[in-house]
């Protein structure tokens, strides 16, 4: 599967993908990882990305020319990618949202912004627009590579045992259960006796009852369909 990225700041995307998971994936091109730097697309002699907004206001906007020139560089030479906007207006970054992005065939290509925003034109530009959360952060990097991973991780081939994905948290509804190893005691705490027992039924039971509290105690709004809470 392919993931491309469009950004000012290529650069930050060279250290993160280099180790674990994602990297191993990489390495053995399971997945690719093409990043494009905008700035070549800018406009005049200084390469200009932005501009002050109409209408003022405080900060700087990306102009929308870049932007669909860098897209358009992008999809000629790979057809059919999914093209994402990482903006805190879109839609919440999910699991549901990630199952739904590893089964595109053609892969996809993230846009991420800078400074106060972009011309609301280059909306018009993407299939999707997703936000992992309601904070305020400098730029769409950081948020690209979220998708990045979590996407990634779905992609058969990346994970060694891929039965592990269907137990985690978000991956049905609900947490995931609580999880030990050796030492069976640790500062006065003990591995659950069930865990131990070696009766596989008890302890699929166990596991079940105890995600279901945990997601009771820390996440009701997981349980019965609910979507996942901005946060």
């Amino acid at each position: 599967m392919q993931f491309h990225v469009i950004t000012l700041f290529p650069e930050m995307f060279e250290s993160p993908f280099r180790g674990g998971i994602v990297g191993r994936a990489i390495e053995q091109r399971i997945i690719e990882l093409h990043v494009h730097a905008l700035r070549p697309f800018g406009l005049g002699n200084y390469r200009q990305v932005d501009d002050a907004p109409y209408g003022g206001g405080s900060g700087m906007v990306m102009r929308p020319e870049p932007i669909a020139a860098a897209i358009d560089y992008v999809i000629e030479r790979h057809p059919g990618l999914w093209k994402i906007l990482m903006s805190p207006q879109g839609e919440v970054f999910s699991h549901a949202i990630a199952r739904d992005l590893a089964s595109r065939p053609q892969g996809l290509l993230l846009i991420a912004g800078r400074y106060e925003g972009i011309d609301e034109r280059v909306r018009s530009l993407v299939d999707q627009e997703i936000s992992i959360g309601d904070y305020v952060l400098s730029g769409g990097e950081l948020p690209a590579m979220v998708v990045i991973e979590a996407v990634a991780r779905l992609v058969p081939g990346v994970i060694g045992n891929p039965d592990s994905l269907a137990e985690e948290s978000f991956a049905s509804e609900g947490l995931e259960y609580p999880q030990y190893t050796r030492p069976e005691e640790f500062r006065g705490m003990r591995v659950p006796e069930v865990l131990q027992s070696g009766d596989h039924a008890k302890v699929r039971e166990w596991r079940e009852a105890e995600a279901r509290k945990r997601t009771i105690q820390r996440r009701p709004d997981l349980l019965g369909g609910h979507k996942r809470s901005r946060g």
